[in-house]
């Protein structure tokens, strides 16, 4: 190809080829290489959409297992599982706090030390950060990642705000929040550009979703009303780009519905509200979405609806819209702590089973992109650490 083809048009050719391709083409060739390896193609690759799944197969199961699709007319015939780098396997009692730009960033203990690992699945390679003071007791500390589109540099934003109202009212000499930012490039917390922080009578919840540099999360406001406290829902977001804090608010029906029924994700590259209704047997989920990323504004575009079927969660969205949905698994008879994830077609209610079963409330699925982020950083094991 490079005997007859300007350098210009091979690489457009290689920024529509899978990761897996081109990492094979740095050793063809130097200037292959040289492309491959230069921060403008980095920045401008993005290659097929996957959507990961992890979960424990049973209770007694210590590693959690992963899956990846291809999310393509193929779904959801290509699946495989990834080779997990040692810096994800080793990290202990881990979560998965987000996924951009096609990196997934974990959160857990490596040596009782708390520790983010960020991971591309594509090119197998995953980076340690150590994430210094972390609170407990009446503190508490919550995780944000997203992938600044301007410069693809990974931030990392670390939240440590006093965990309830009572504390705040008790603790006058304590400062109720403590925001800092990590970012790949200089390997280093500090703090962030701007100096807004959230009233103090927000409470965080932990699930965090990153859409147009943008990171949210749910959150509860807690308010003292005539001498009484009362509660509602917000989203709290924050600008990777300018580092500022802004609270969203939402319409009556989410903003006084039940928190544990309510849930954020990434519906086509805008944020999305999933409000649980009825019980677990009703099978009743409402998509909200935020139009055009306008705070206040979310219309409600589909009712997932499957009756005679127990819906949990709708953990994640295809490419495509269907939302992916985690049943109990009647075929395991009175074992209802077994689940599986299905696919939905909101119009026709066709429900299409993963063929994945695993423990209850197990499972998380994100969505990513094949990247090359991260090609340049050295390949660690936890001994380097």
């Amino acid at each position: 190809m490079s005997d007859y083809l300007p350098l210009e048009i091979q690489e457009e050719i290689m920024k529509r080829l899978p990761v897996k391709s081109l990492i094979q083409f740095r050793s063809v060739s130097k200037p292959w290489m040289s492309l491959i390896d230069s921060p403008d193609f980095i920045k401008h690759y993005s290659g097929h959409q996957h959507l990961l799944v992890r979960y424990d197969r049973d209770y007694l199961y210590d590693e959690p297992e992963y899956v990846s699709f291809v999310d393509d007319d193929t779904f959801p015939r290509q699946k495989v599982s990834p080779t997990i780098p040692l810096l994800v396997s080793r990290l202990e009692l881990s979560s998965i706090i987000s996924s951009s730009h096609g990196l997934l960033c974990l959160f857990g203990y490596y040596d009782r030390d708390e520790m983010a690992v960020l991971w591309n699945v594509s090119l197998r390679k995953a980076v340690a950060i150590d994430v210094p003071n972390v609170a407990y007791q009446k503190y508490r500390t919550i995780l944000g990642f997203g992938v600044c589109d301007e410069t693809c540099d990974p931030k990392i934003v670390k939240i440590i705000y006093i965990n309830s109202q009572r504390d705040i009212e008790s603790t006058s000499d304590s400062i109720p929040w403590q925001v800092e930012v990590f970012t790949l490039s200089t390997r280093a917390w500090r703090s962030p550009y701007s100096s807004n922080l959230p009233r103090k009578s927000i409470e965080f919840r932990l699930e965090q979703v990153f859409v147009d540099q943008f990171l949210y999360w749910c959150a509860t406001d807690r308010v003292t009303i005539d001498g009484g406290i009362q509660s509602y829902n917000v989203i709290i977001s924050f600008d990777i780009t300018s580092e500022k804090f802004r609270e969203i608010n939402l319409p009556d029906a989410l903003a006084h519905h039940q928190p544990y029924k309510l849930s954020i994700s990434k519906l086509k590259e805008s944020l999305v509200v999933v409000q649980s209704c009825g019980e677990i047997n009703d099978g009743v989920f409402r998509v909200w979405m935020m139009e055009d990323g306008v705070p206040k504004s979310f219309t409600k575009i589909f009712t997932v609806c499957t009756p005679g079927t127990k819906v949990l969660s709708v953990p994640e969205f295809r490419k495509s819209g269907e939302p992916i949905i985690q049943t109990v698994d009647d075929s395991c008879g009175a074992h209802e702590y077994v689940t599986s994830l299905s696919v939905c077609e909101p119009r026709s209610k066709l429900i299409s089973d993963l063929g994945i079963s695993g423990w209850l409330c197990s499972f998380s699925v994100y969505s990513y992109m094949e990247t090359l982020l991260l090609l340049d950083q050295p390949d660690l094991t936890t001994n380097d650490i």
